[in-house]
């Protein structure tokens, strides 16, 4: 029998065939993503979005990029990859959130030395769940197979999305005041942000493994750091309808001031993106449960109270600025639909920053 010869490329290590095969199946995968405007099909040079404009006065577009950061080590030391595409979904669409905007469509890239079909479609089936979850089209991507560039079994993922606002629903900060109420709506865990610090302190300093079960957190050291990072973008159109909405009168303040999406840089470096001059925000830290996780790695790793609440999100995973007088009000309508949140702090008059008490 004549066997069949080995091309060249896929010798070289890329193997064009097996990425076509893989990506046959996208289709079927990424039908339960299409919403309204997706045109052209999956696999052109480019994804097709036909935005339509009638739905809006002056519509403007928000995009963001991000990727995982080394939440990913723990992926590749459990062999654990379907959460990990629904991390990037989530926060790229909780980036967009926060000025207001609905996600339009997402755009991912995956780089790998080789390309691992079970591992690929794990990814993308979190892709895929994260879109529909948010009502969010995966109209494309990027597969790019690079040997000698990553380690055997590893790989690196990064997402773009757009989404879209009406100019004068833009949440940019400028309604805040001095009196106004910060609600911290809870985290799922770390999310996908301070690992770094965290791998150092639990497998280097206390010398644990993925594997480890702590009673303290009643799970697996890996299992407690892959949960998935909590998408709040359907939560947050839901609140901005409810309580910023379109008939209300042009010269009135919105209910709804801001939200800050606390990620790197966590309550220090977020919250000061939204605030205005002349606005500082106080965090009562004794407001909230903060988990578990959080108390072990600062206390193992004598992290101090500020750079705790730089690095991490500490069981906040997103803030909403809101008029004081509808505070309560939002926070039975976050509870209502199954989200842990609590009124966490103030705005004060004063340099623009953060103080954590």
């Amino acid at each position: 029998m004549q066997l069949k010869p080995t091309k060249a490329y896929a010798a070289a290590g890329v193997d064009i065939d097996l990425g076509n095969r893989v990506k046959a199946g996208l289709p079927r995968l990424l039908a339960a993503t299409r919403r309204a405007g997706v045109i052209g099909r999956v696999g052109g040079f480019g994804g097709l979005f036909a935005l339509d404009v009638k739905k809006y006065r002056e519509p403007v577009l928000v995009a963001s990029v991000d990727g995982v950061g080394t939440k990913l080590k723990l992926a590749f030391a459990l062999d654990c990859h379907d959460t990990i595409g629904q991390d990037l979904v989530n926060h790229c669409v909780n980036d967009i959130a926060v000025l207001g905007a609905e996600p339009l469509f997402f755009l991912d890239y995956l780089g790998t030395g080789k390309l691992e079909p079970r591992v690929f479609a794990a990814i993308i089936r979190g892709f895929a769940k994260a879109c529909a979850e948010n009502h969010c089209a995966l109209i494309g991507g990027e597969t790019a197979q690079m040997p000698g560039f990553y380690q055997p079994g590893e790989y690196d993922v990064s997402g773009t999305i757009v989404g879209v606002v009406e100019r004068k629903r833009l949440l940019d900060g400028k309604a805040i005041r001095a009196g106004d109420l910060v609600l911290g709506l809870a985290s799922s865990g770390l999310h996908t942000n301070g690992y770094s610090l965290a791998r150092r302190i639990l497998f280097e300093q206390m010398r644990l493994t993925p594997k480890s079960y702590l009673p303290e957190l009643q799970n697996t050291i890996g299992d407690e750091l892959l949960r998935v990072h909590v998408g709040y973008g359907p939560l947050m159109q839901g609140l901005l309808r409810r309580f910023n909405p379109p008939s209300s009168a042009r010269n009135q303040a919105p209910s709804i001031r801001a939200f800050a999406h606390i990620t790197g840089g966590g309550f220090i470096d977020n919250i000061p993106r939204v605030l205005p001059r002349n606005s500082g925000v106080v965090i009562h830290r004794e407001t909230w449960d903060v988990p578990p996780i959080f108390r072990l790695l600062q206390e193992a790793g004598r992290v101090p109270d500020r750079e705790a609440y730089q690095v991490f999100n500490m069981g906040i995973g997103m803030v909403a600025i809101v008029a004081a007088n509808q505070a309560q009000a939002v926070l039975k309508f976050v509870r209502r639909r199954g989200h842990r949140a609590w009124c966490i702090g103030e705005v004060v008059r004063g340099r623009r920053g953060v103080e954590v008490v």
